[in-house]
């Protein structure tokens, strides 16, 4: 019997750095699975990704867990084995406005849909993760370490997801590892739904205030996350990595 090939899941998957992610995989002979909660976007994927037998793309919102149940059994029938399962998917706009003017609506959705929906598929991933001795990576943010000003249901989102993999590493070792990625500025225009062909580069200015003299891609990101879920980093969980060319290190000050 033909051996088979491993299988990665990725949440919020169609656009941005959860694109990259699935497009880095695809390229290195893994099967794919992108979960979507926009249509047009998961359309969209299916024309820019190569190898389109080995990626499946499926609608569905992370929060509702009646969706995660069908799409986990659904990704497991179509793959055979799942091997990593990466929580990507989350309402990126981190601003909300003054704590006064916040309404619980929107904090709330933020909530369900940035940690809830992480929690909800590690819940319904890990029995497969068990029998392939594999791993979690949630993607949280710079913005859970600093903030800006009016960026509450966010932060907290993203501070909860951090909590959450180290807790699940916990519990789940050592059959299962749980590790998060802290991405900084990363440049995804190429990587959204109908990017024009053509975009204007980023200044210069953009990539000197990095102290690693540019700006980060996806590529950079789907790299850590290629080496967490890899039989290298086996001594490696609970972790929270940060990817932001050095900028949460950096002291600003004032003139």
């Amino acid at each position: 019997m033909a051996q088979q090939l491993p299988v990665i899941l990725v949440t919020g998957g169609a656009q941005g750095i959860g694109k990259g992610i699935a497009a880095y995989f695809l390229d290195k002979g893994w099967r794919v699975v992108v979960l979507d909660q926009d249509a047009e976007a998961i359309t969209a994927c299916r024309e820019d990704l190569n190898n389109p037998d080995n990626l499946l793309l499926i609608t569905m919102d992370v929060s509702r867990e009646s969706e995660v149940v069908s799409t986990v059994d659904e990704a497991v029938r179509w793959g055979g084995r799942l091997d990593a399962t990466v929580n990507n998917a989350g309402i990126a706009d981190p601003e909300t406005g003054p704590i006064e003017t916040l309404e619980l609506a929107q904090w709330q959705r933020r909530i369900d849909v940035n940690l809830t929906g992480a929690f909800l598929m590690a819940k319904h991933t890990v029995p497969h993760l068990r029998q392939s001795r594999g791993s979690i990576v949630n993607m949280a943010s710079t913005r859970a370490l600093q903030s800006e000003p009016h960026s509450e249901a966010y932060a907290a989102s993203k501070g909860g997801l951090i909590a959450l993999t180290h807790a699940l590493a916990m519990s789940l070792g050592p059959d299962v590892r749980a590790n998060s990625i802290s991405p900084g500025w990363i440049d995804v225009r190429a990587c959204q739904a109908g990017a024009p062909a053509g975009l204007q580069p980023l200044s210069a200015s953009d990539h000197e205030q990095h102290p690693s003299g540019r700006v980060g891609t996806p590529a950079d990101v789907a790299a850590m996350v290629a080496y967490l879920v890899s039989p290298e980093a086996r001594f490696v969980t609970g972790q929270n990595f940060v990817i932001d060319g050095g900028m949460t290190r950096k002291m600003i000050y004032e003139d």
